[in-house]
């Protein structure tokens, strides 16, 4: 059975994107929707975390083991200009934080196959609760993207 490689993979991605949310939290205080929001969406992405953890064991994956995830090539500049220009910087961190929240939903949607083809009401449980909430995170990505993404272009 492999499911518990997907729970790994869905708690490294889940892990990456809570510290992404919390690093743009922090990096943009000024910016109260970003900044605020941001902190809120990544405690949903630590909740996700406990929840694969407590799951884990159940698919022969020891929770210990999750607790370090590989570090991820997000944070790499994406965009001309991101280093020095902080509004660059603004779009290239929601950017990423869109891809990684869709990646995060679509882990979600597979767990949840999984389950049901297992048979496991209580994983399956787990990724009805929380996939909403990593669709929730895609979205507001993609809504601050079409918010800011005009006025920091067209300058």
């Amino acid at each position: 059975m492999r499911i518990g490689a997907a729970l790994r993979e869905l708690h490294r991605s889940e892990s990456t994107l809570a510290t992404e949310l919390s690093r743009v939290a922090e990096r943009y205080p000024k910016e109260k929707e970003v900044h605020h929001v941001a902190e809120d969406l990544a405690a949903w992405s630590r909740d996700h975390v406990r929840a694969i953890a407590e799951a884990a064991p159940r698919y022969g994956v020891d929770p210990a083991a999750l607790e370090s995830p590989e570090p991820s090539e997000e944070a790499q500049p994406e965009l001309p200009g991101e280093g020095s220009d902080k509004e660059m910087a603004l779009l290239a961190d929601l950017r990423r934080l869109y891809r990684m929240s869709g990646g995060a939903a679509l882990d979600w949607d597979l767990l949840g196959q999984g389950a049901q083809a297992v048979a496991d009401p209580e994983l399956l449980s787990v990724a009805e609760r929380c996939r909403p909430r990593s669709v929730r995170q895609m979205r507001w990505a993609r809504g601050m993207l079409k918010a800011v993404s005009p006025q920091i272009l067209a300058t």
